[in-house]
């Protein structure tokens, strides 16, 4: 997801925010998780019921696991990075779980290298320090970003 804002000389003149694409929201994901924990304990209380006592201590069980999988990639489900452009800095901010990091650069000293396919990963250096962005765009996505990005850079500059 590409966005752009203009604005006043000093404050940000470009923005990009990348985020990942998450095919359900969190309320769905857990009301898909609590209708599969019904329906795993209905079967396993019908089978306990018929004697198969054994069948609820493996369900409760699975259910756990794929509860704790589930907290886990949720976890993950708001990352997101946000890249803006100013004519004084760039700065980077990108959130992994509960993590947040910010990077910032001088935008005249930036350099962007892409790794060539397949990671086709896209890393800004400057000073010493460097920065992978681009992470949550397609692959096909993340050279057009790099083109606009240094384009970007270069009026600034």
């Amino acid at each position: 997801m590409l966005a752009a804002s203009s604005s006043e000389a000093g404050s940000v003149t470009k923005e990009w925010k990348h985020k990942r694409n998450c095919a359900i929201s969190p309320r769905q994901f857990v009301l898909f998780y609590l209708s599969l924990a019904a329906v795993s304990l209905g079967v396993a209380l019908i089978a306990a019921w018929r004697g198969g006592w054994l069948v609820l201590p493996f369900t409760g069980l699975d259910l756990l696991v794929v509860g704790v999988a589930f907290v886990i990639h949720a976890r993950h489900a708001t990352d997101y990075e946000v890249i803006r452009l100013s004519p004084v800095s760039l700065v980077v901010e990108q959130r992994s779980a509960q993590r947040l990091t910010q990077y910032e650069f001088n935008p005249r000293w930036v350099r962007i290298d892409i790794e060539k396919p397949p990671r086709l990963r896209i890393i800004l250096r400057s000073g010493g320090r460097s920065v992978t962005v681009g992470a949550y765009l397609a692959p096909h996505r993340r050279e057009t970003f790099a083109r606009e990005l240094r384009r970007c850079l270069a009026q600034e500059a």
